[in-house]
């Protein structure tokens, strides 16, 4: 009796290692495979770095797919076919993970429906960011704004479980039209001359955005046969509107959104240079006054 049970646990030791060497000699073989499709792929100086980031994704998740088949089948031998282990693992997912069923979901919609995809800012819910990496469960932002003004980049990394795409808006800069609307204020006296102001600040606009009209008028075309989208007027323009602090001028112009702060600098910088020789500008702004008073003996 003892020897047949000694002869039945090397048969189990035996079928466990022979699963283990060819367990491993699977994961080399995917391994190998993977390195060499990357080496195929391959990073030219012509190369769309969105379509080897898209390549490179797939070739992975394909042989995440075939690796989880090939070890499955090996180990779960109750299962008589590939089939029925699909069917049951996506069951037990579908009931015990409903939130990585979902992420598997999102992901799945982000690739088929593309409503966003690497190198797009975007905003989903309270994040805004550049989409940095799409993986099976989460994507990863790059963060803009928060504590950062006009949108600059803050340097954290936000992972964002794909499920989101279902429950939050999602609002694109990059998709459709590759520009956005910036504003700036600016008060002046009633009693300046409004119009040269208006003309000053249209002509440095004009100068500062001359040389991204022609990609502009591309882009507005192309959304236009895309997505609908037509704006009646692209070049920068002065809106005008009194209130109790003076007369404000409205700086509207289209700009790239990675370039909002350098041109709201630019822009602040030719108008303060070029108000300060034009004596009848005159910038206004609140101040507050503290009168002290010592105290009655």
């Amino acid at each position: 009796m003892e020897n047949w049970i000694e002869y039945l646990n090397d048969i189990v030791a035996y079928e466990i290692r022979w699963n283990i060497f060819k367990t491993i000699l699977i994961i080399l073989v995917l391994w190998l495979i993977k390195k060499g499709a990357y080496q195929l792929i391959g990073i030219g100086k012509d190369t769309d770095m969105k379509k080897v980031y898209h390549w490179r994704k797939t070739v992975q998740y394909t042989l995440v797919f075939i690796g989880l088949l090939l070890v499955g089948n090996i180990w779960i031998s109750n299962f008589q076919s590939i089939t029925t282990f699909l069917g049951l693992l996506s069951a037990g997912i579908a009931i015990a993970l409903k939130d990585i069923f979902v992420n598997i979901a999102g992901w799945i919609f982000i690739y088929w429906r593309k409503p966003f995809d690497v190198g797009d800012r975007i905003q989903i819910g309270e994040h805004k960011g550049d989409v940095v990496d799409l993986r099976l469960f989460q994507f990863s932002l790059l963060e803009v704004g928060n504590w950062v003004d006009a949108e600059q980049s803050t340097g954290r990394i936000i992972h964002v479980p794909n499920g989101k795409v279902f429950s939050d808006p999602q609002a694109n800069y990059s998709q459709g039209f590759d520009y956005i609307w910036n504003e700036q204020h600016l008060y002046i006296s009633l009693d300046s001359n409004h119009k040269k102001a208006q003309s000053l600040l249209k002509s440095i606009m004009t100068g500062l955005c001359q040389a991204d009209f022609k990609n502009i008028e591309r882009a507005i075309m192309k959304a236009h046969k895309e997505h609908f989208i037509s704006f009646s007027q692209y070049t920068p323009t002065v809106y005008l509107k009194i209130q109790e602090r003076g007369i404000q001028l409205s700086l509207r112009y289209l700009c790239h959104p990675r370039k909002r702060r350098v041109l709201e600098h630019q822009i602040a910088e030719a108008v303060l240079e070029k108000f300060r020789m034009e004596k009848d500008i005159k910038i206004v702004y609140p101040i507050t006054s503290v009168y002290l008073e010592k105290g009655l003996e």
